[in-house]
């Protein structure tokens, strides 16, 4: 290349030239404005092109369908054995538990015990004064022997509206009474004689006082049928009865059956015999009277029900003769009842109130709780001791519908705490009516007891629990994935294993097997694939395995599941 050089030209001086027209403002404006509109323009395009770019990515990111490859796993079944267990945990408490909640409000005075301290039923724990409990004690028992004291007067007047013989005997001077009539209190009814035997007083003359005794033969003679009947001494009265003559007298009652001819008013004497056998007589003759006579009246008043009334009839003890209602008397018998019902609640109410202050302990047990210090004052609702009886702990564990069958009374059951301690518990209780159903299942309440004798095991604390509920040895088990729940072409459910073979199985079933869609993981493998639906029927199952008791020999190679590889395209 050739070097170009740089020459300075001569200065020379010439006038300058005159200055061109000039242009019109307006034009020049113009052209801005134009030259503006189609830099905003282009610009516009460049970035609907990149949007377009961008949305473009955007849509293929977002509507890209996943590529699905699904590989089929499998299994052999295998002869085994399987064990159905129950695991879980529970609570450990107290067998027996007793609180002693105050019911008034005291003065506590001593106190026996303290928390911790081992104690035997009926042994004295406290002693609080509640001079309250003790009022509302006595006023309790005083409204009940009232109110007794008056079902008492409304039995006597239920019982007196019937008139019964108060003994054996016959009818005289008997009332006429009308069916309907009301008849009044203290209302003459009948006398009632006992005419079976008759009696005689007769005295005799102090000079025989120690040659008659109770019980001694006498022969008693009744001029009127002329006859004489033996009867005996019943009473002897030492009284004095003077004669006009002066002489002193004591009285002989005398008793003797009557043979049925006889009555009374009738006169008769007596004779007995001294010891040395001179022959006693009485003063004078005397009448016979009815052995007992009693004069029956009303003691309640009402309408007549029925009479059964009829002079010189013989009647039983405790026959009726008449009977009375009332229109009132077994309304006012329920309502006293009621009454009396209502204060023995209170009376036992106060009376359990009061036996709280001076508390024995109602179980052996040991005192897991005491509030009380002497000189302090406690009030109502207190709960001051609570004693537990932890030789036998309870502990309430659950087991599902799968296992409940095989849960009986007296097996035993591993438990562990945290600190890995074993203990030993028994079933005794299996709560059939409070079952819970829930995710797919239902669980049965357990009980277990669990001997404590030792006091090892704590209340409150956590406790491990597995068993085993049922076993089976030498079985076919196939993974739990594999058994398949499936509608027959009878539209019925059944249970099948989809097990791999060169050409189909004899037994293998129909079912329908839904249409995968595209991209979609089959759920079921396909004959294709080289697999076919047989029935089975399941027995026990674990976590992991089930059972096959029908269906399958032990040598198949079993269908699991799909594992599915997923790829962005």
């Amino acid at each position: 290349m050739a070097e170009m050089t740089q020459q300075n030209a001569p200065v020379t001086e010439a006038p300058a030239p005159a200055a061109p027209p000039a242009r019109p403002s307006g034009t020049s404006n113009q052209k801005k404005k134009q030259r503006k509109k189609v830099r905003n323009t282009i610009i516009a395009l460049v970035v609907l092109a990149v949007l377009a770019v961008g949305g473009f990515f955007l849509y293929r990111f977002l509507t890209a369908k996943e590529a699905v490859n699904s590989q089929i796993q499998t299994q052999p079944a295998q002869i085994s054995s399987i064990q159905s267990m129950v695991q879980g945990s529970g609570n450990a408490k107290a067998k027996d538990t007793a609180a002693i909640t105050l019911t008034q409000g005291g003065t506590v005075q001593e106190v026996f015990v303290t928390a911790g301290d081992t104690v035997t039923e009926g042994q004295p724990l406290y002693t609080i004064r509640s001079q309250a409990a003790e009022d509302e004690v006595t006023a309790a028992q005083e409204k009940v022997s009232n109110l007794q004291k008056d079902m008492a007067d409304l039995h006597k007047a239920l019982n007196n509206l019937t008139v019964r013989a108060p003994f054996a005997g016959k009818l005289i001077e008997v009332s006429e009474f009308e069916t309907g009539s009301t008849v009044s209190s203290g209302a003459s009814v009948a006398t009632l004689v006992n005419d079976k035997k008759l009696k005689l007083s007769l005295y005799f003359s102090y000079a025989y006082e120690n040659d008659i005794y109770v019980g001694q033969s006498v022969s008693v003679s009744i001029p009127a049928v002329m006859d004489s009947f033996t009867g005996s001494v019943e009473q002897v009265n030492k009284v004095h009865y003077i004669t006009p003559e002066g002489a002193d007298h004591f009285e002989v009652v005398v008793a003797f059956d009557n043979p049925g001819t006889l009555t009374e008013g009738m006169t008769a004497s007596a004779a007995l015999t001294a010891a040395n056998g001179t022959p006693i007589y009485p003063y004078e003759n005397g009448a016979t009277k009815y052995y007992e006579t009693r004069k029956i009246v009303t003691e309640a008043g009402g309408p007549l029900l029925s009479a059964n009334l009829l002079c010189y009839s013989n009647v039983s003890a405790g026959q009726t003769l008449l009977s009375m209602g009332s229109d009132t008397i077994d309304s006012d018998i329920r309502a006293k009842q009621k009454e009396i019902d209502d204060a023995m609640e209170k009376l036992t109410e106060a009376q359990k109130a009061l036996n709280n202050f001076n508390a024995v302990a109602p179980i052996d047990g040991t005192v897991t709780t005491c509030t009380l210090a002497e000189g302090a004052e406690v009030k109502s609702g207190d709960t001051v001791i609570i004693i537990s009886n932890t030789t036998t702990m309870l502990v309430n564990i659950t087991v599902d519908d799968r296992n409940i069958s095989f849960v009986k009374p007296g097996m035993t059951v591993d438990l562990t705490d945290w600190n890995g301690n074993v203990f030993t518990g028994t079933v005794s209780s299996i709560n059939t009516g409070s079952a819970e159903a829930g995710q797919g299942m239902t669980s049965f309440p357990v009980t277990l007891t669990v001997d404590n004798y030792d006091g090892s095991l704590l209340e409150g604390v956590w406790l491990d629990y597995s068993f085993v509920a049922s076993q089976s040895d030498d079985c076919i088990v196939v993974p739990m994935q594999s058994v398949k729940y499936v509608s027959d072409e009878n539209g019925e459910t059944a249970s099948v294993v989809f097990i791999k073979a060169d050409s189909k199985p004899e037994n293998t079933v129909a079912i329908d097997i839904p249409p995968t869609e595209p991209g979609a993981t089959p759920l079921y493998p396909s004959e294709s694939e080289g697999f076919y639906p047989v029935p089975v029927t399941t027995g026990l199952s674990d976590n992991y395995n089930v059972e096959i008791k029908e269906g399958l020999t032990g040598d198949e190679e079993v269908f699991v599941n799909y594992y599915v590889e997923q790829a962005w395209g």
